[in-house]
């Protein structure tokens, strides 16, 4: 009785990897390698992690996107969380609209991208867009991390920072262009 049952079982964990292979889930590629630098893109801006492009267009009345890519060119280590912000700002530097959005992928490794898009509703007060990214980024050993354990034998836990950027006028005919 007792080889009945485990023959039982590793059939249906035959049956159960078996499903999970059709899938593609162990089968599963990284993604491809993006051209870098992309063409097609009207703007570009870099932090010392990351590389953003992207065009802004108003698809319809009322509307801004930004559409774009996200590289992690060089460094070693993924690029984690990147999040975007476009804010309309008026004549008199307020906030009159604002659009989130966050990097399709969760991690960019070296050599890696990925597509980003951000839609604004816009009130027509605008007079320039200022885009804002932040994501997390661990460089290593001692670097940019901070112990966050107690006195006891558990594990020691590290908060990573995020990091903030700031682009001024993202929209802009004359800043931030690629070449």
């Amino acid at each position: 009785m007792k080889r009945k049952i485990k023959i039982a079982f590793l059939f249906l964990l035959g049956v159960a990897l078996s499903a999970c292979a059709a899938d593609g889930t162990f089968l599963q590629l990284p993604p491809p390698f993006a051209a870098y630098p992309p063409t097609g893109f009207k703007h570009t801006v870099q932090s010392s992690h990351v590389v953003l492009y992207w065009n802004c267009a108003q698809p319809e009345a009322g509307v801004l996107q930004l559409d774009g890519v996200a590289f992690n060119p060089w460094m070693g280590a993924p690029v984690q969380y990147l999040e975007f912000e476009v804010e309309g700002v008026d004549a008199v530097a307020g906030s009159v609209s604002e659009g989130k959005a966050a990097a399709r992928d969760i991690q960019i490794h070296t050599n890696q991208s990925t597509p980003f898009r951000i839609d604004l509703r816009t009130t027509g007060k605008e007079v320039r867009y200022d885009l804002y990214y932040q994501y997390r980024m661990n460089e290593g050993e001692g670097s940019n991390r901070i112990a966050a354990s107690l006195d006891w034998d558990g594990p020691v836990l590290f908060a990573q920072q995020n990091r903030r950027f700031s682009v001024r006028d993202a929209c802009s005919d004359t800043q931030h262009l690629a070449r």
